[in-house]
């Protein structure tokens, strides 16, 4: 029993590796041979079947008009005046009757080229066919098969003996050239039935083989290559356009990694060349200069403190990338985080004017570290980009279903071309108008987080701004529903 079992798990495990038109076609094929199989047995069947039956019906038919005339005596009494005429009132063509004396004389036969009796009755075979009925006998030569049947009778003092043959097939020999070719018209057929399948799913397979020999073409350097999308709109189509997609995304992303990764790598650059050269310097004239000492230590620590804060942003969105970044979102109330966020940016600048003019109470649904940290980002990139002096303010009013919080500075201003890439990862805009309002230009990285944040919190940014006039920031904040 195991080794049948390991036979049919090698042969299952085998098939598992083909391939799938291979399959199909076996499959198709297997299903389409049993069926030609069932039809070719049912038709032999059927033939075999209606011809036995047939031949029963007519044996029996005329059975039963000899016994209804042997009870009329008028009929009888007249038939030795009508022999001649038996056959036509009481057989049916192809039934022989034989009346047979007590002597085993035939007294009467309808057809005297027909088989003897004799010869008949030691032909009777006990095996009858699947076909026949067990009514009669079956009587079988080499080339036919009879049904046979004796009825007795007594008539006028005398006994008879009514013999009825009726032979149910003198084309055995047709019946079987019709099942072998029947037999090879299946075979045939299978054949045809295989190979139709086997190119119909060679053709119906082809795209996905062009798909794959794109796919095995595409490589990380080079995503440029896309599906053929076919004409016809089926599964095809839908496979290659769903594919052109994710190529699309994969070749966006690929691009936005690999800017993220160059601008990292040259923000980076910076502070450690900086870091480099004051502790070349250091080693060379800082023991004995105090001031060059005090210089060196002084760039450091702002150079380490620009490079942690960038590490610090990066490592954010690529949490943020690989939605690791938690986010606890709870009720809270705006002007608390608006009141708090106004105090300590005030605190902290020293060459700016910061501004609260408005801050209605209203109830949000939000992580109050990232909230605090969205708001920081934009009263921070205000002072980052207005001259000395210059004044940053925040108004936070309450609307129908919102919490508008508006932000604005009376910067260097941001061009309209410039309006949607602020927030793309590294973007910063002309180094020249940086310069100009005496500030350092930054990450890059700033905006980038505050659009995340913003996504994540449901709300809505939009941007009101015009070069040497300032910049304004406007948050729709949802409110929390009262229910």
């Amino acid at each position: 029993m195991s080794s049948k079992t390991n036979i049919w798990s090698r042969l299952i495990d085998r098939t598992r590796h083909w391939q799938i038109s291979t399959r199909l076609t076996i499959m198709y094929a297997t299903v389409i041979a049993l069926l030609l199989a069932c039809t070719s047995i049912a038709t032999v069947a059927g033939m075999y079947f209606v011809i036995y039956h047939q031949a029963e019906r007519e044996m029996q038919i005329s059975i039963a008009n000899a016994t209804k005339r042997m009870e009329d005596p008028e009929y009888m009494a007249n038939a030795p005046n009508k022999v001649q005429n038996i056959s036509e009132d009481i057989l049916l063509p192809g039934v022989v009757l034989r009346v047979e004396n007590s002597q085993g004389d035939i007294v009467y036969d309808n057809d005297r080229h027909f088989a003897p009796i004799t010869e008949l009755r030691k032909h009777i075979v006990d095996d009858t066919s699947l076909w026949a009925t067990d009514k009669y006998k079956l009587v079988r030569f080499r080339h036919f098969m009879i049904y046979y049947h004796e009825i007795p009778l007594d008539y006028n003092g005398k006994h008879y003996t009514l013999c009825f043959s009726r032979v149910i097939t003198a084309e055995r020999e047709m019946f079987a050239q019709v099942q072998a070719t029947i037999l090879i018209g299946c075979v045939i057929g299978i054949l045809l039935v295989i190979a139709i399948v086997y190119l119909g799913i060679k053709r119906a397979f082809r795209p996905i083989r062009s798909f794959i020999s794109i796919a095995k073409s595409i490589e990380v350097s080079d995503l440029s290559a896309r599906m053929e999308v076919p004409p016809s709109h089926d599964e095809m189509t839908e496979l290659a356009t769903t594919f052109n997609r994710m190529l699309d995304r994969l070749e966006d992303g690929f691009k936005q990694q690999i800017r993220f990764v160059s601008d990292a790598s040259h923000e980076l650059r910076t502070p450690v060349t900086v870091i480099k050269g004051y502790a070349d310097m250091l080693s060379r004239w800082g023991q004995k200069d105090e001031a060059i000492l005090q210089e060196g230590i002084t760039a450091i620590q702002s150079e380490t403190e620009d490079m942690q804060e960038l590490i610090e942003k990066l490592l954010f969105l690529a949490r943020a990338d690989q939605n690791r970044q938690i986010v606890n979102k709870v009720a809270l109330d705006l002007a608390e985080v608006v009141d708090d966020v106004y105090k300590k940016t005030k605190m902290t600048a020293e060459h700016h004017t910061v501004k609260l003019l408005r801050n209605d109470p209203g109830v949000i649904l939000a992580d109050k570290v990232i909230m605090k940290q969205l708001l920081r980002i934009f009263l921070e990139n205000g002072m980052k980009y207005t001259p000395e002096g210059g004044t940053v303010s925040i108004d936070s009013h309450k609307l129908p279903g919102y919490m508008c919080v508006e932000i604005s500075d009376t910067g260097i201003g941001i061009a309209k071309e410039d309006g949607e890439k602020i927030f793309q990862r590294f973007y910063r805009v002309d180094s020249s108008r940086t310069k100009a309002a005496g500030q350092p230009g930054g990450t890059g990285l700033g905006l980038s987080i505050a659009r995340w944040i913003a996504d994540n919190h449901d709300i809505g940014i939009s941007l009101e701004s015009e070069l040497g006039k300032g910049t304004k920031f406007i948050l729709m904040i949802p409110l929390l529903k009262e229910n």
